[in-house]
């Protein structure tokens, strides 16, 4: 499962929050491990930044996360950065979904081999 999140931060935090991405603490990425991600990829366009979250499910990654110490401990230094903090309620599902090359090619795909084969 993946999804697309967009956080924005504040004017003068884009170097900040670079610097803090730099190295992840170690008990955060075993948290992560632990909830289901597989990868997380950030990428910032100005104070704009886009994720790309590859989990099992992320609801429950999410709701895994809510108490756990180093979760609570990384938003404390996370959260002030950000324009909109993130409570963790559990109400997101990530950025809607619009298109996909490889979906849309592999829905092409399938339509020419059944009527390849005359279904």
């Amino acid at each position: 499962m993946e999804r697309a999140l967009h956080t924005r931060l504040h004017a003068d935090a884009t170097e900040a929050y670079d610097a803090l991405h730099a190295r992840v603490p170690e008990d955060l990425l075993v948290a992560l491990r632990e909830a289901g991600v597989r990868d997380w990829r950030i990428w910032r366009n100005g104070r704009d930044v886009f994720h790309l979250v590859d989990c099992d499910d992320y609801a429950a990654m999410r709701a895994h996360l809510r108490d756990h110490p180093a979760n609570i401990a990384w938003q404390q230094q996370v959260t002030p950065l950000q324009s909109t903090p993130d409570d963790y309620s559990g109400d997101d599902d990530g950025l809607p979904f619009v298109w996909s090359l490889a979906q849309q090619v592999a829905e092409q795909s399938s339509g020419q081999s059944a009527e390849q084969s005359g279904e």
